[in-house]
């Protein structure tokens, strides 16, 4: 079960849809940034961005920071990924492709982790 966080991101989307991916990452900098503990959900297509080097090309431009660096930034800053473990058996991503620093997560993590946080974001 991932730890208490204060903010949720979820993104829905894969690279098809790069805006949602920054604003994600931006947000969940943003929330780490202003003193709250983060966690960005990739669920549906999303968890293909589970894999390492999957955000290498997505840059929306200016004033946005290119989604690799907001991603290290989230996760050297106490960001926290995780992935939904259902939506990888469906999009066949495997446990052992996407990048170790992510934790897999079960629908029934799913509920308490968003109904915990203080606040969230649904990137559909």
């Amino acid at each position: 079960m991932p730890a208490h966080t204060d903010f949720v991101g979820t993104l829905f989307s894969n690279v098809d849809d790069p805006n949602k991916i920054t604003v994600a990452l931006t947000m969940g900098v943003k929330a780490l940034e202003q003193g709250h503990s983060a966690t960005v959900m990739l669920m549906v297509d999303a968890v293909h961005l589970a894999r390492p080097g999957s955000l290498d090309a997505v840059d929306i431009g200016t004033p946005f920071m290119p989604a690799k660096e907001l991603q290290e930034a989230f996760l050297t800053n106490g960001g926290q990924v995780v992935v939904c473990k259902a939506c990888m058996v469906h999009n066949d991503v495997a446990e052992t492709e996407i990048d170790p620093r992510f934790l897999v997560i079960n629908a029934d993590e799913v509920v308490p982790l968003i109904m915990n946080a203080k606040g969230s974001l649904q990137l559909t």
